[in-house]
């Protein structure tokens, strides 16, 4: 399968009047369990994914987490440094894929943990779901998802063009990390709607959302009841987690004190249920000003 190295065509592929970039024919990951984390700028998605990861590995699952941000930091805390992206290493060999070796572009992070961070292009310059699409294709190329059990996509913000929803075209499930405040769920009530217009030409659809770094999840919970959804984790607001970030560690390498051990259960819970299966949520997002008269704001 030969890298592609020209410009993606935007084309109204997946619906009326629709820009965004259309998987390839023989793209789509099979034999895996792939989940797409989206969810607000800063709510804690790569924290989020890592430990995720990570939880999945402890049950003996094989992982691989790709990054889909040109800040390449989705993994840091599973290797412990920021890795070369797959953009970078394709420009050192003016991208001839068949230059590479896996480990040029693969780097094993905690327990096992297969990563690998896509990056993307300068800013303004190109197409992040163009980036995402090769990343994929360079990974089947070297049959780096032949024996990966759990695919989980790290998506840039809260972002919702075609570019960035292009990890939908792969996923079976899309989880969505938010927080117990108004900008946070307004941000997931338009992800929502980015979910469910893949869902008409893909297999994606919404396991749930996560509560992170939220003491309380009322208006969590307030809004899943109003629109059909579901919060299916509960991560509380922590120094410790924010502190294994500072320490380049997952939270299932930090010392065993009573909070870090039930953040820890948390994720646990959380990669069995995603494992198990999840209903497919359909819930019905809500026009602008439902929303914000929904959560009491003037």
């Amino acid at each position: 399968m030969a890298l592609d190295k020209s410009p993606p065509i935007l084309r109204g592929q997946d619906g009326e009047g629709s820009v965004q970039v259309h998987q390839e024919q023989g793209a789509e990951i099979t034999g895996a369990k792939v989940f797409s984390v989206y969810g607000k700028g800063g709510i804690g998605k790569s924290t989020t994914s890592s430990n995720l990861s990570a939880a999945f590995s402890m049950l003996g699952k094989r992982v691989l987490q790709i990054g889909c941000d040109p800040k390449h930091d989705s993994t840091f805390t599973l290797t412990g440094t920021l890795v070369p992206t797959v953009i970078d290493i394709l420009k050192e060999v003016d991208f001839h894929p068949e230059e590479l070796r896996a480990e040029d572009f693969v780097f094993e992070g905690f327990n096992g943990v297969k990563c690998v961070e896509a990056g993307g292009p300068p800013a303004g310059t190109g197409c992040g779901g163009y980036v995402v699409g090769q990343t994929v294709k360079l990974l089947k190329q070297h049959h780096m998802l032949e024996d990966t059990d759990v695919v989980i996509f790290d998506v840039l913000g809260d972002v919702v063009c075609g570019g960035f929803a292009a990890p939908l075209q792969h996923a079976d499930r899309a989880l969505i990390v938010t927080a117990n405040d108004f900008d946070s769920i307004y941000a997931m009530n338009r992800i929502i709607a980015a979910v469910q217009a893949k869902s008409k030409n893909y297999k994606v659809r919404l396991a749930g959302c996560v509560a992170n770094r939220s003491r309380e999840t009322d208006e969590v919970d307030r809004y899943c009841r109003t629109v059909g959804f579901n919060r299916i984790a509960h991560m509380p607001d922590l120094d410790a987690i924010r502190r294994s970030r500072l320490k380049k560690k997952t939270l299932f390498e930090m010392p065993d004190d009573e909070e870090i051990v039930q953040v820890r259960k948390e994720y646990m819970r959380l990669a069995e249920t995603l494992w198990n299966g999840t209903e497919p949520l359909a819930p019905a997002p809500l026009p602008d000003r439902e929303i914000f008269e929904l959560l009491g704001f003037d």
